[in-house]
């Protein structure tokens, strides 16, 4: 299954504008000719199913609410509480939307995440909108972790703030410097008449790390101390019911409730759900009823939305998920104990084929978020992604646009419903693709030939046999099969240009090395 899947994403990385009739519309040759510069990196997304026998350290689903059934029992509980509910919201919040429930389950919310108000929304994405859309006025700075989920970006777009300005990710010393200039280049803002916004995050989707909060709040609070003219807008959406107490986030578990302004936390991801909820002042609600454009024209969350929401919340609060969060945190730190002690592993890191930033100095830090991303060198990932899939591990390769160019790496998910025996064996799968790169690699310092890996000669190997049972059965698509490079020939593409040899940098006494390839495109 993961064979086909994969060698499925190679077939659509097919260039597509050499292949159209010319009778093809303008519309749909350009469009494809947009498609194609994706696919010409490799980096064109299609749609796929997991395997369902796959073990999963991919999905959102982080306390295994979902995919055990435990949200869904819950949400059968509270749909069953009101049986004369209706399906549909009816309305907008301002017009017919706004009902006595789900202003109970905001209130219910905010108590538990010890807010003033809370305010649902119908995703992650829309409530950084609604957010940033609305709050910072004409006059105002923000100020923001280049991090910063890419619905912050989109909602800055929106927002009436006289600038935005980014600081390196995680770096207070950036973080201070950024504010001193916005001191002294905006006197709105030194003469405390206009507010600069801080955005950060508490946990960082792909890279896994934990924003230095206390910090950015003292630094701020220390510049801006005679107007109090600096306030924190916190994205939870990766904390929520995995850090904090009962998984209410890293704000209350560093009991920093007062100092934040405004916090977002979503209920598609750890909740189990959909939908999202802003915490904040009434002041601040007040706001975005008055002045959000996705809460004004939008259709208010339908009850069962609602229903799952107060169910997740209701696990959580009443601390069933507690001992979920708990082994996390002991799968996160035997992966990072195993892993750091096989010498094969270590061989790798130092020859610079893959590194694990996040678990730098693991046993140290308090907590581990169950985000662990393994980075490895320019178009490697893909190769790991291939290895593990065919291991049956379902995780997936990130690359340009959701990271920065070269920075490509394979996100690994821990959940509550993984198992030690399931951490070791990706350890496992994880040593050996290292070891065989390693050879693979030292093969080129002695002046061998860059090789493919076993696992994504495998994929490719049955892509082709696909194409050509399709053939056969009169099912082709009119696409030649998976066999040349991807140069806007023929459309084809093929494992060895998925990684530019160039890339292997030097490294201890590994040189740089030109691509090449034999003439069917693969280098065996």
């Amino acid at each position: 299954m993961s064979a086909q899947m994969l060698s499925s994403w190679i077939s659509s990385q097919r260039l597509q504008t050499p292949l159209l009739p010319p009778s093809t519309r303008p519309f749909t040759t350009n469009l494809e000719a947009a498609l194609d510069a994706r696919r010409k990196t490799h980096s064109c997304v299609n749609l796929r199913h997991k395997s369902p026998s796959s073990i999963d350290f991919s999905s959102n689903d982080v306390l295994s609410l979902a995919s055990s059934g435990l949200i869904r029992m819950a949400f059968f509980d509270e749909l069953a509480k009101w049986p004369g509910f209706k399906l549909g919201s009816q309305g907008p919040r301002l017009l017919d939307g706004n009902n006595e429930y789900i202003e109970l389950v905001e209130a219910e919310i905010a108590s538990f995440e010890k807010a003033e108000t809370a305010t649902i929304v119908n995703s992650g994405y829309e409530a950084n909108g609604v957010i940033f859309s609305s709050l910072p006025q004409k006059g105002d700075v923000i100020v923001f972790d280049e991090l910063v989920h890419a619905s912050v970006h989109d909602g800055m777009k929106h927002s009436l703030a006289t600038a935005k300005l980014s600081f390196r990710h995680n770096n207070l010393e950036d973080y201070r410097a950024t504010l001193l200039s916005v001191k002294e280049k905006y006197p709105q803002i030194a003469d405390g008449t206009s507010t600069v916004i801080v955005s950060v995050e508490s946990v960082y989707s792909m890279d896994g790390d934990i924003g230095p909060l206390a910090q950015f709040i003292t630094i701020g609070k220390s510049l801006f101390h005679e107007h109090h003219n600096i306030e924190f807008f916190v994205d939870e959406a990766h904390s929520t019911g995995v850090l904090g107490p009962r998984g209410a986030g890293l704000v209350v578990e560093l009991g920093l409730e007062d100092e934040v302004a405004v916090r977002l936390h979503t209920c598609g991801k750890a909740m189990g759900g959909n939908g999202a909820f802003i915490l904040s002042s009434k002041t601040v609600k007040n706001c975005f009823i008055n002045y959000a454009r996705a809460v004004i024209y939008t259709t208010a969350p339908s009850f069962p939305t609602l229903a799952s929401i107060r169910a997740g919340i209701t696990l959580m609060s009443s601390g069933m998920t507690e001992a979920r969060q708990a082994h996390i945190q002991t799968l996160t730190r035997h992966f990072a104990k195993s892993l750091f002690a096989n010498p094969t592993f270590q061989k790798a890191k130092e020859a610079g084929i893959l590194s694990l930033p996040v678990l730098d100095h693991w046993e140290q830090k308090p907590y581990l978020t169950h985000i662990i991303p393994i980075w490895t060198r320019a178009n490697y990932n893909h190769f790991l992604v291939f290895h593990l899939q065919l291991a049956g591990i379902c995780t997936w390769a990130i690359d340009y646009p959701v990271v920065p160019r070269g920075k490509g790496r394979v996100r690994l998910v821990f959940h509550a419903g993984n198992t030690v025996e399931e951490v070791e064996g990706l350890v496992g799968a994880v040593v050996g693709w290292a070891g065989e790169m390693v050879g693979i690699e030292e093969e080129v310092k002695v002046g061998g030939k860059m090789r493919v890996p076993e696992a994504a000669r495998r994929v490719e190997g049955e892509g082709e046999e696909n194409v050509k049972k399709e053939e056969v059965n009169g099912k082709g698509n009119g696409l030649p099969a998976p066999g040349a490079q991807n140069n806007g020939t023929n459309g084809d593409v093929k494992m060895a240009e998925i990684i530019d040899v160039k890339e292997v940098h030097e490294s201890g006494n590994i040189g740089v090395v030109e691509k090449r390839a034999s003439v069917d495109g693969v280098v065996v």
